[in-house]
């Protein structure tokens, strides 16, 4: 099949944990890779982020992604509605330049959502979205919350016109049920996979010292840097965590310099007295945040919301027990008690008390630590692509079949 992946704001290859950078960007470069290794030619489309970027990206058998223009570089998100024309009239000029054709077109996010369902119509091809995130969900999620009135109109247009909708886990389909009122035959669940060629169980002490951390007790959290994702939370229980243990903290995420949000994280770790106790490192490149997980005794992820929750499953394949919020997607693959736990409230004292426990008990982390490991090695992308790939089969098989009659 010729596959084109629609990925507008976040482009796959970008640096991860940074603003507008993370289990979506892995997702499609991960989900692109593989398709291209079973034989599909796979296009990405995803706009210029950087003056750097190379026009074409080779990223590995069959696959390519491709960086459009769409307006100037370094645009808020929320500018980027305007310049949706001009992606689609890049995309068509390079499609007809290159003499590209295409069987099905998936869009990643509402605003490539949008883009998608514009050129399925012109294309006359089966148009599959997948949202990442919804805004109604995450209004439901948090108090403080904002989404745009455009975003929920654009997100239930794009739901109208699709050919499908591709979601990661089933909570997220009743969401769609819910809140959007959307039939749940039009709604497909897939899981998003881990790559276990990257992430993989490195001796902790080697892991520590590669990465010049301590060897002591350590928590970890890795992700991007925003209220959204209850980093608040997890001061508090490290907090108290504190009082009782020599325990060291590792935040992997956000920007070291100009970054508000994880400016504003550092000097509330001071006001609390723990600053001195943790590590931020910024973003860094996936080759290296698996030896981040593996220097880990437990990874923390204390959400409002997560549609899926991609870093806890990489940290699984690492043999790293999670303790995270019962949110989103995340109770489709973290099974309490057994590879890590699921908190309900969103207050430190819960979250502290379950991290403590797996501190203290050897036994049971290493319990949970191989339990993570066997059931995130069951969700590679190899598995996950080849489902993709059968699905999309089906609906372009099926649109052929319609157009024919």
């Amino acid at each position: 099949m010729n596959i084109a992946i629609i990925s507008f704001h976040g482009c796959p290859v970008a640096r991860l944990g940074e603003k507008d950078t993370g289990g979506m960007n892995v997702y499609v470069l991960n989900l692109a890779k593989e398709l291209g290794e079973l034989g599909h030619t796979v296009d990405v489309f995803t706009r210029f982020h950087d003056p750097s970027d190379p026009r074409k990206v080779d990223m590995g058998s069959g696959a390519t992604l491709i960086h459009v223009e769409a307006g100037p570089i370094g645009q808020q998100k929320s500018d980027l509605p305007m310049y949706i024309d001009e992606f689609v009239a890049n995309v068509l000029a390079t499609e007809k330049s290159e003499r590209r054709s295409y069987d099905i077109i998936h869009s990643n996010y509402w605003l490539s959502g949008k883009v998608g369902s514009i050129l399925s119509r012109r294309w006359k091809i089966p148009h599959v979205v997948t949202f990442h995130t919804l805004a109604k969900t995450k209004l439901r999620a948090r108090v403080g919350e904002s989404e745009s009135a455009l975003r929920i109109s654009v997100e239930q247009e794009v739901m109208r016109e699709s050919t499908d909708i591709l979601v990661l886990t089933r909570a997220e389909k009743m969401d769609l049920e819910n809140l959007y009122g959307i039939s749940p035959e039009k709604v497909s669940v897939i899981s998003a996979g881990v790559n276990t060629d990257i992430f993989y169980p490195v001796p902790k002490l080697e892991a520590r010292v590669g990465l010049g951390l301590p060897d002591k007790e350590t928590v970890m959290y890795a992700g991007r840097v925003e209220p959204i994702k209850g980093l608040d939370i997890l001061l508090d229980s490290f907090k108290i965590l504190n009082e009782t243990r020599d325990v060291h903290l590792v935040v992997v995420g956000g920007s070291l310099s100009g970054d508000r949000e994880l400016d504003a994280l550092r000097q509330r770790s001071k006001q609390l007295g723990i600053v001195e106790k943790i590590t931020f490192t910024g973003s860094v490149n996936q080759s290296e945040l698996g030896r981040y997980y593996s220097a880990a005794d437990v990874f923390v992820l204390p959400s409002h919301y997560e549609s899926f929750g991609l870093v806890a499953l990489e940290a699984m394949a690492c043999g790293t027990p999670v303790v995270a919020s019962r949110v989103g997607g995340i109770p489709s693959f973290v099974d309490d008690g057994e590879t890590g736990y699921l908190i309900t409230w969103r207050s430190a004292e819960p979250f502290a008390d379950r991290i403590e426990m797996l501190l203290e008990n050897l036994d049971l982390r290493n319990f949970m630590s191989e339990s993570a490991r066997v059931k995130a090695n069951s969700m590679n992308w190899s598995t996950v692509a080849a489902e993709v790939a059968d699905y999309y089969c089906k609906l372009a098989r099926c649109s052929e079949l319609a157009t024919a009659i």
